[in-house]
């Protein structure tokens, strides 16, 4: 994460700073395009964030008020702790003299093993430390699947940069020393069973010096310092936006600012779960499809220009709020793309839908059949709707009809539900200010011109009019 990204995160209501700063302080050409296609073609890895401090800084605390608040993201906590060496018989006998807070305390090799396994999609286990008897067997290993966040919390989760050049967000929670004393003693003496002066003596001969020479240096690595830890909810609040916007911005969102790719919840992955799996029947097919074609056509409006309009309540208040856009049509690409359009309708009342069949013939030419547009389209704001974009041959034909029809190319939104990355940069490069709005990117086109793993012939089985469809032929 670069340093001017991370700055725009941080509002100076926040309290939030940078290593290096406080508020208020100063202190491609086309080919390219197709190389960084390419090498994305596999799936995206995990956003790796870690979250260092002192113990009893709050890191617990901000990493659980982090999960709680990414509910919609698949989220794994690995918290350093689990990955201490049991301690040998020897040192079992002296206990008091071990250090908990020295860097060789830990199994860092078996951690790197673990977080480059998550990075690469594997499930693995990990260790519950028992810090009774000091021993990671004693109770069965956390089975960890892979997700799409990875918050790894910790004293020295920044010591060594081979973990740190792992993290894509690197937090250090700061809190005063006094403070996380008095957490530390309340923390020991309750869920450890240790009395006062055990905790303070351990923390006078170990835990103070450790974090003076091994701990508070690793501040500087931080992208982000949190004060007060946990106490600093806009903090928290900033930096979720921040990992929200990450984590819903395809690769390709940065190439084309005209594309749009609509956060991904649990209720989308699941909707195209079904509507992708060659088993469903025709009927859930089309409920499905309908939920995540009306969240399209939702998102696409809310890219419309709008007017500020005042209207006053029941109760006689005045509400300022917002004017639709009142000079809006559908066109509609025959045949899958007459899907959408009950959507639309049922979002715009008594909107004007127009029609565009396209024929696709051999090496995928395109050729115009019909057209039937609504006469004073020219004046008027179009969303183009077709539920797949495929290698965007379709769309550029049916873009250039509207604009040879008098439509600006800004005024051009164009829905669907999944787009293969061909089509987006096929559109892109030829409409850069048609603004593209999708649920989902794909891997790719095969050979046959079908996105994978895409969902099939769409309009077929919207409308079930191939009831023998075999999904390892399409």
């Amino acid at each position: 994460m670069g340093s001017t990204e991370v700055r725009d995160l941080i509002e100076a209501v926040s309290g939030v700073h940078f290593s290096g700063f406080r508020l208020g302080e100063t202190g491609q050409s086309v080919s390219e395009v197709e190389q960084h296609i390419a090498a994305s073609k596999n799936d995206k890895q995990p956003f790796v964030i870690g979250v260092g401090g002192g113990a009893s800084s709050g890191k617990t605390t901000v990493c659980d008020m982090i999960i709680e608040q990414l509910h919609d993201q698949r989220v794994v906590l690995v918290n350093q702790d689990s990955f201490y060496h049991n301690l040998t018989p020897e040192e079992l006998t002296r206990v008091n003299e071990y250090n908990f807070d020295h860097p060789d305390a830990f199994d860092t090799e078996l951690l790197l093993c673990v977080l480059k396994k998550l990075k690469r999609g594997y499930a693995v286990d990990i260790p519950k430390y028992d810090f009774r008897s000091y021993k990671n067997d004693v109770f069965p290993a956390r089975r960890v699947n892979p997700s799409d966040v990875i918050i790894l919390g910790g004293i020295l989760v920044f010591h060594d940069p081979r973990v740190r050049d792992l993290m894509n967000m690197k937090i250090f929670v700061d809190a005063d020393a006094d403070v996380r004393l008095a957490r530390r003693i309340r923390r020991d003496t309750v869920e450890k069973g240790r009395d006062v002066g055990m905790v303070l003596d351990q923390y006078a001969r170990f835990v103070k010096p450790a974090f003076e020479d091994f701990i508070l240096p690793t501040k500087k690595f931080a992208d982000i310092i949190i004060p007060r830890g946990g106490d600093n909810p806009v903090a928290i609040d900033l930096i979720v936006q921040h990992l929200r916007t990450k984590l819903g911005q395809h690769d390709l969102c940065k190439i084309y600012p005209n594309l749009v790719v609509i956060q991904s919840t649990f209720q989308i992955r699941g909707m195209h779960t079904i509507i992708r799996d060659s088993k469903t029947s025709t009927h859930d097919f089309i409920f499905y499809s309908d939920r995540l074609i009306r969240l399209v056509v939702e998102h696409g409006l809310g890219h419309l220009p709008f007017a500020e309009k005042q209207v006053t309540t029941p109760t006689g208040s005045v509400y300022i709020g917002v004017d639709f856009c009142k000079r809006l049509c559908g066109v509609s690409i025959i045949r899958s793309g007459e899907s959408m359009e009950n959507a639309l309708r049922a979002c715009c009342k008594g909107i004007k839908i127009g029609k565009i069949l396209i024929h696709k013939g051999g090496d995928n030419v395109q050729q115009l059949i019909y057209e039937k547009l609504p006469t004073d389209i020219s004046d008027r704001h179009v969303l183009l709707l077709d539920p797949i974009l495929g290698t965007g041959n379709s769309a550029v034909e049916a873009i250039s009809l509207l604009i040879k029809k008098g439509v600006s190319e800004a005024n051009i939104i164009f829905l669907n539900l999944i787009s293969a990355p061909q089509g987006v940069h096929t559109v892109c490069r030829c409409f850069p200010r048609v603004k593209i709005v999708t649920s989902e990117i794909e891997m790719g086109v095969n050979e046959g011109y079908r996105v994978i793993p895409g969902m099939g012939e769409f309009g077929d089985r919207y409308f079930g009019t191939d009831e023998d469809w075999n999904p390892n032929t399409k």
